[in-house]
């Protein structure tokens, strides 16, 4: 019997678009010999759309995943959870939902709840990966190396803006940056030149969450790692976008045809070693399991620092994640998905053998 895979798409993220486009791809690679296919895309507005299974055909006939948005299949959380996860069998859920709601722990703790095996991290890591000033801490508290920054609420900008506006001077000097702290795919970040230019980056970050990060710039070179597993990681070969961009926001990410890939990205033997190490590091120190994207800078001295964590990175055929593993060791598209589909089979049997009463 073929197992059920569920895949959860779209959200009220702001990121809405980009798990689209995500989904589109991962799902047209699913081996249907193996999978019986039940996508679920949830609205803007929340509503969960189940238009139950679907082949890979009906995918391709019809325009980014229009199928499952149609009305009537629209349905509630609780009428979803009835009418899909209740089928018996053998089942996965794939959560493809960057941004909140999504790669923040809610839709993981809800799989937690259901005792149904998810791909990617669990609700802990999940939500410290998202938020950049928690996330930041714990890379503080483990001894990594990160740029200077500050971190600030909305009520602390509201009681005392002269207070920030002179620390984030002192501390991390200009240019800087902004961004909010729960939230990817750069937006709402700006890069800041002075104070003026600080206040209207701030403004804009607050649109898109209550509690802001603040940072020092590093000049240098953006270094990606991918890294898959449980208890014991792997790291792939490091990559870089190669661009002109002094700021890589949401239009660079997504929009410049121009956009390359350098994947092994040029650097030293010693060097690529380091970052894996240190892309291993950061994982574990997150909780992470399943797979991350480590972020890192390395400056034009030679040091490095550690950027984020991403928990859910871009997973289209032409991201960087999918294509650094191709690069490493060979591995397909297709056989990475179910690579991360063995990891929450793995994950979930070895949660079921913990007794959690005396």
């Amino acid at each position: 019997m073929k197992t059920k895979l569920y895949v959860l798409y779209g959200g009220k993220s702001v990121e809405h678009e980009v798990s689209l486009k995500t989904a589109y791809t991962v799902m047209l690679s699913i081996d249907e010999s193996k999978y019986d296919l039940f996508p679920i895309y949830i609205t803007r507005e929340g509503i969960w759309s189940t238009p139950g299974k679907l082949s890979r055909s009906e995918l391709e006939l019809n325009d980014l995943i229009a199928v499952p948005r149609h009305a009537e299949a629209a349905e509630s959380i609780g009428q979803a959870l009835i009418s899909q996860f209740a089928l018996p069998g053998r089942k996965v859920v794939l959560p493809l939902l960057h941004g909140s709601n999504g790669e923040d722990g809610t839709i993981q703790g809800m799989m937690e709840l259901l005792n149904i095996p998810y791909v990617g991290n669990g609700v802990l890591s999940s939500a410290v990966t998202l938020d950049k000033a928690i996330s930041k801490q714990l890379l503080a508290q483990a001894g990594i190396n990160q740029a200077d920054y500050l971190a600030y609420r909305y009520d602390q900008w509201a009681e005392d803006r002269a207070f920030i506006l002179e620390e984030a001077g002192k501390k991390l000097g200009y240019p800087c940056y902004v961004k909010p702290a729960s939230l990817g795919s750069s937006i709402g970040i700006s890069r800041c030149s002075d104070k003026q230019q600080l206040i209207a980056g701030i403004a804009e970050a607050f649109k898109y969450d209550s509690k802001l990060v603040l940072e020092s710039e590093v000049l240098g070179r953006e270094i990606q790692v991918a890294v898959m597993g449980n208890e014991k990681p792997l790291a792939s070969l490091p990559g870089e976008f190669i661009h002109n961009h002094l700021f890589f926001d949401f239009e660079s990410k997504y929009m410049d045809k121009h956009l390359t890939m350098s994947i092994p990205a040029q650097l030293s033997e010693e060097l690529t070693g380091r970052i894996r190490k240190i892309a291993i590091q950061a994982y574990q120190v997150h909780g992470c399991s399943g797979l991350a994207r480590v972020d890192c800078f390395l400056d034009q001295e030679g040091q490095l620092y550690v950027n984020e964590v991403n928990a859910l990175p871009g997973f289209t055929n032409y991201s960087m994640y999918p294509v650094m593993w191709e690069r490493t060791d060979g591995t397909l598209y297709s056989e990475l998905v179910e690579k991360l589909i063995d990891y929450a089979f793995t994950r979930h049997a070895e949660k079921q053998t913990i007794h959690y009463t005396r």
